[in-house]
């Protein structure tokens, strides 16, 4: 068996305490920021107004090139559909097509007044 001396128990003890201590003022050492939070100070009113602009800003145009993506609409282009076609088209075309011959096609539009 060993022999704890009185010298040993005493320097295990005091270097405890030294320990101890020291570990205590590390944890109170006062932070690199003023206030309790890294956030506080002037660079918080400044960037976090900035940020939040820049947070909505990103996501209105995430939304709403979702919504064009997801509409159909594109670039500016008119709806599909059918035309409307004037009677005057409709004529030119049944001539293109051999369905009716250049008198009546003349006729036609005369009639139509153009």
């Amino acid at each position: 068996m060993t022999r704890i001396t009185l010298r040993s128990a005493t320097s295990a003890a005091t270097s405890a305490v030294v320990v101890s201590i020291s570990t205590a003022a590390l944890a109170q050492q006062t932070p690199q920021y003023p206030g309790p939070y890294p956030w506080h100070g002037w660079h918080g009113w400044f960037f976090g107004p900035i940020m939040m602009i820049v947070f909505i800003a990103v996501s209105v145009v995430v939304v709403v090139s979702l919504l064009r993506w997801l509409g159909g609409q594109g670039h500016g282009l008119p709806p599909h559909g059918p035309l409307t076609k004037t009677p005057l088209d409709i004529l030119k075309e049944r001539f293109a097509r051999g369905e009716i011959d250049k008198e009546e096609f003349e006729e036609r539009r005369r009639l139509l007044g153009d």
